[in-house]
């Protein structure tokens, strides 16, 4: 009996070591925390191969795995055209790089007592994974979408609101335009929310006429914006590969009714929304 007993608690002993190694494993991708990161996030962000070895079939896996750099989404050409006295972008601080990405650029055009000519754009880059709770990662990612939509079109102090559906950018896509007065000047703000798979980018652009210069015209603005965001969706494009059959593989277990309401991961819906965060920085 005492030999039967000795057995069992070295049998145990070396299965000790086997599950805090697995353990350590599967809980090592997303320890950090960072802005706007949630232990949801967390659980449907990390690597491509993490995301695939983690679901199950039920749900398609998330096409896109990489997000570009947002500062080098647009060429040079187009931010001189957009922002021509400020071409030098400022990246915005993100906990993981592959999930979430922002950059922003300001130009000044000083004319002096004849007044200046004001633009400010930002580029804000979220891409979701597929998770077996939330469901597929095109999914939440239209859900953000439609948010995004919304927030740009119920802007505080927004006058002569307009939406614009867009084709032949991404899966879908809207631009919203309005007018914003302020204590400097009477600003034309356009923002293009467009969604490609995965990945949503949203692009805001303004533009004023200060010190009594004149306001420039909303309709070259809109242009300009969408121009950029379809530029800004091809290098989310090139960056997988310009591959819109990928991900195909591995699937989540899901029901429909859960992936058709998944609401976008915490660190999307605890990031500023860019389309209020520009009224605030203008």
């Amino acid at each position: 009996m005492r030999g039967k007993r000795l057995s069992r608690v070295l049998v145990c002993a070396a299965a000790v070591p086997a599950v805090l190694i697995t353990a350590a494993c599967s809980s090592g991708s997303g320890d950090s925390k960072g802005k706007g990161t949630g232990s949801g996030a967390q659980q449907s962000a990390g690597s491509g191969a993490q995301s695939t070895a983690s679901v199950s079939p039920g749900v398609q896996a998330a096409a896109y795995q990489k997000l570009p750099g947002a500062c080098a989404v647009l060429s040079q050409k187009t931010l001189t055209d957009l922002v021509p006295k400020g071409t030098s972008g400022k990246k915005g601080g993100s906990d993981d790089p592959s999930l979430r990405g922002s950059c922003s650029w300001s130009s000044l055009d000083n004319n002096g007592v004849k007044g200046s000519q004001f633009r400010w754009l930002n580029v804000s880059l979220l891409r979701f994974d597929a998770d077996a709770t939330r469901g597929a990662g095109d999914t939440q990612a239209h859900t953000y979408f439609a948010q995004q939509v919304k927030d740009a079109e119920s802007v505080a102090g927004a006058k002569n609101t307009k939406e614009v559906p867009l084709s032949g950018t991404g899966a879908e896509a809207t631009a919203v335009r309005y007018d914003l007065q302020k204590k400097e000047g009477l600003f034309k703000q356009q923002t293009v929310v467009a969604r490609v798979e995965n990945v949503v980018v949203t692009l805001d652009y303004n533009g004023a006429g200060l010190a009594g210069e004149q306001t420039p015209d909303a309709d070259e603005l809109t242009k300009a914006a969408e121009r950029a965001v379809k530029e800004a969706v091809g290098a989310v494009q090139s960056a997988n590969g310009s591959s819109s059959s990928a991900g195909s593989g591995a699937k989540v277990s899901a029901s429909p009714s859960q992936s058709a309401s998944g609401s976008p991961s915490k660190s999307a819906s605890s990031s500023a929304s860019p389309s209020k965060s520009a009224t605030k920085k203008n």
